[in-house]
């Protein structure tokens, strides 16, 4: 069975192009897994002709959100996930279900003219990266944005040890990053913001005063203490259990999602 690294892996011979599947309010990183519901006749299309082929698909965010769907050809933002199809299934009435996996952030250059129904563009990739040199950093930021995620997250024993097995264990910097800033219900232009920046000690350090943020301000900053659920509502406590879930503190489903190649 392929690894992880393996399969995000774009191949060899990739050329820059790729298919653009536009959605509003949806902003998917790379090591994260997205369940798709494809019908449209141009999408049904798209996937045809990357099934064919190299089976990637870049998944972007429109700009006008729910409101510019009506539109022709809506504005996207630059920044987008190229994404993999490691599983299709075709249901009867010619519908298909996906399910893609994150592989590498990249920026559109520019669209390309062509008699295809769907969109495609040229792009620049943007592989990970993180200043060379002393490491002590590298390691304190991991640290630090695993702290501020157990902080808004219910305490339970399977949780407080996922997350230290993490902080122990060989998982970059770079994909936890990723999987949090997916997991969690942030805002889109926040969510854009982190998949834009491929410095991943910046993107710890971004995604760290998002976590403390939210914090503070579902908590306020008199007393309360990590792990506390005072002031949330009940729809928020759904929230928080799901991404516990995300974790491993309900289910068997782990954190990060499991990687199914079927």
């Amino acid at each position: 069975m392929a690894s992880m690294d393996d399969v995000i892996e774009l191949p060899e011979d990739f050329s820059g192009q790729v298919r653009l599947f536009p959605l509003p309010e949806l902003v998917v990183f790379p090591h994260a897994m997205q369940p798709l519901h494809i019908f449209e006749p141009r999408y049904c299309e798209m996937l045809e002709d990357a099934l064919a082929s190299d089976r990637l698909i870049a998944m972007a965010t429109l700009t006008g959100g729910v409101q510019s769907l009506h539109i022709q050809q809506p504005t996207i933002h630059a920044t987008v996930c190229i994404g993999k199809i490691v599983s299709h299934v075709e249901t009867e009435d010619g519908r298909h279900n996906i399910l893609l996996i994150g592989a590498k952030r990249a920026s559109v250059r520019r669209e390309l003219l062509t008699n295809r129904s769907f969109r495609i563009a040229d792009v620049d990739v943007a592989s990970d990266f993180h200043p060379p040199g002393d490491m002590t950093e590298y390691f304190a930021l991991k640290r630090e944005v695993l702290e501020a995620f157990s902080a808004i997250i219910p305490v339970s024993a399977t949780v407080q040890q996922n997350l230290h097995e993490l902080m122990a264990g060989q998982m970059g910097l770079g994909p936890i990053t990723d999987i949090i800033s997916f997991t969690l219900p942030l805002s889109t232009e926040a969510k854009l913001l982190l998949l834009a920046e491929s410095d991943v000690c910046e993107r710890a350090r971004l995604l760290t005063r998002m976590l403390r943020e939210r914090f503070i301000e579902k908590h306020g900053d008199a007393g309360d203490k990590p792990g506390s659920q005072a002031g949330i509502t009940e729809s928020e406590k759904t929230q928080l259990a799901q991404w516990a879930a995300q974790l491993g503190g309900d289910g068997n489903q782990g954190f990060p999602p499991p990687f199914s190649l079927n």
